[in-house]
């Protein structure tokens, strides 16, 4: 994973920076998540509306934030498993419709449901890339995980550990 260091308070030099796909056909939303994304310090890697410019975007992107129903049709689920699996992205959902993924998608992070506001939105994507480099995090409270069901949403006492395809586990720290 590309990106600049900076200190942490433990000492531990951590990369800022992850490439960060939008997936969603509606512009103003996607510019929107585009500004959110680069004001915490990431690279919007680019906009899609649709599978094809999601592929076409995929290679060398960290985090997908990516919308259900697309320009092509209801096509969010398969790009989210496709990002996870084939390119190894950790996919977060975002949808006015999260029913619709029923139990979830294989390799996915999870579904926070529209409308998102701007504080969720930095919430939900700092849990994601924290999920990605395998730190502790808590996710924001109305984030449904897809797997594991039992991270500690209050003390943030368990961590997501994240693999490159998107598959995640929790680990009790100690």
């Amino acid at each position: 994973m590309r990106g600049t260091t900076q200190q942490s308070g433990t000492g531990f030099r951590i990369m800022t920076e992850c490439r960060v796909l939008v997936v969603e056909d509606e512009i103003f939303v996607a510019t929107e998540i585009g500004y959110v994304v680069e004001e915490l310090g990431h690279q919007a890697a680019g906009i899609a509306g649709d599978a094809a410019s999601a592929f076409g975007f995929a290679d060398g992107c960290d985090v997908a934030l990516v919308d259900l129903n697309l320009r092509d049709g209801p096509t969010g689920p398969l790009i989210g498993r496709t990002l996870a699996e084939q390119f190894g992205v950790t996919v977060l959902f975002m949808t006015a419709n999260p029913s619709q993924l029923g139990d979830g998608v294989p390799g996915t992070l999870g579904v926070i449901g529209k409308p998102v506001q701007d504080e969720e939105l930095r919430q939900a994507l700092a849990f994601a890339v924290a999920t990605r480099r395998r730190l502790p995090a808590v996710p924001p409270d109305r984030m449904r995980l897809f797997a594991p069901s039992n991270v500690n949403r209050a003390s943030g006492s368990h961590q997501i550990a994240g693999s490159t395809a998107g598959r995640h586990e929790v680990v009790s720290q100690s």
